[in-house]
């Protein structure tokens, strides 16, 4: 039987995590690394991530068991037990030495390594961002073949315009569907050159964030959901850090709940959580943060506190695709894997959604177990 909520409505539940970068230092801990070789201006050897881990909060023992890399959030995942697990992964997996020219950053993770998702049971990834082609063409076959082969759903990548467009479906039986559409944008970073064509290769990156790309999204939308579909728009979108959201990102989420049909924005880039919105009774999230990355031992930006992430639990009604409620898990991020965060950095995070989240219509508070929970009018 369908799940209910308190209003005796079905509910759906959803576990939403923002960029998980597992490759480069992370995959050199895991139990089959790529290379290390990196093409960077002042890295050349993904080991040197893990060093510079490992000096910052001590030694870690390596390989890294493929459950294990995920820390605290595996057993909290199994405890939440949603519906659907969606993550936003920002890396090419593959052994491809075709790297992009043009980047200054290369993530990869050798194909072996990814059996980490199915330790955590991700249902789907969302792929339409500016690393999964860091390796090149090569890097985004391999990369659709082995989540293929794992049984693990991909939107937003593919061989030619219309595979990159075309949304994950993930059919729950008696509980309906949940359609996920992923997308990117220019001003994420994404090169002009990785968004797919006709017969090109790429990911489906949007033109801009203006009404009529909107519609275009509303009318990809209209030709798939059916009655009691939960559709997810995963955008990969703005800068990497700050809390400011612009007007322009805000008027086209606003618009994809509107007139596009969807029902959840999963935006992603920043570094760390940004202020959380929901619209006409839907959810944004502008931008998650990430939640699996190398960056431990980098200096700079610590205003942000980037070593603080979120495991986003939303209920979504599956009758009119409104939210029912959000939870958010706390994690601090050391030795490569996500940790429970201390109280004391919980109630800074809390904090801080509250005040961005002031901005945007919502509040958040820190419940008796831990938990940030959203509150909107």
């Amino acid at each position: 039987m369908p799940r209910n909520d308190q209003d005796g409505k079905r509910a759906v539940s959803l576990l939403l995590c923002g960029d998980v970068m597992t490759g480069r230092g992370i995959d050199q801990v895991l139990p089959h690394p790529a290379p290390p070789g990196l093409h960077e201006d002042y890295v050349r050897d993904a080991r040197d991530y893990v060093r510079l881990a490992e000096a910052r909060n001590g030694p870690i023992r390596t390989p890294v068991g493929f459950g294990e890399i995920w820390g605290d959030a595996l057993a909290a995942m199994e405890q939440a037990a949603p519906d659907v697990r969606l993550i936003n992964l920002e890396t090419s997996i593959t052994t491809s030495e075709q790297w992009w020219p043009d980047k200054g950053i290369h993530y990869r993770m050798h194909p072996e390594n990814a059996a980490c998702l199915t330790a955590a049971r991700i249902h789907c990834c969302a792929l339409a961002n500016n690393h999964v082609l860091d390796w090149g063409y090569p890097g985004l076959t391999d990369t659709l073949v082995t989540l293929r082969r794992l049984g693990i759903a991909t939107a937003g990548l593919g061989e030619d315009l219309e595979e990159a467009r075309r949304p994950a479906i993930l059919d729950m039986g008696v509980r309906g569907r949940v359609v996920v559409f992923s997308s990117g944008a220019g001003n994420s970073g994404i090169p002009s050159e990785w968004a797919a064509g006709v017969d090109t290769p790429g990911v489906d990156r949007l033109p801009d964030l203006s009404p009529v790309t909107a519609r275009r999204l509303g009318e990809r939308v209209a030709s798939v959901k059916r009655e009691g579909d939960v559709v997810i728009a995963s955008i990969h979108w703005g800068d990497n850090w700050g809390y400011p959201v612009s007007g322009a990102q805000r008027a086209f989420a606003h618009a994809l709940v509107e007139e596009a049909g969807v029902d959840v924005v999963h935006g992603h880039s920043s570094h760390h959580p940004r202020g959380i919105e929901v619209h006409q009774g839907r959810l944004i999230l502008h931008g998650c943060g990430d939640f699996l990355n190398d960056y431990e031992g980098i200096h700079g930006y610590a205003e942000y506190r980037p070593d603080l992430t979120l495991m986003y639990l939303a209920s979504v009604d599956g009758t009119s695709g409104r939210l029912s409620g959000l939870r958010m898990l706390p994690m601090q991020l050391r030795q490569l894997r996500p940790h429970r965060a201390s109280r004391r950095d919980v109630e800074w995070l809390c904090g801080v959604l509250d005040r961005e989240g002031r901005r945007l219509g919502t509040r958040t508070w820190l419940d008796t177990d831990g938990a940030l929970v959203l509150q909107w009018a």
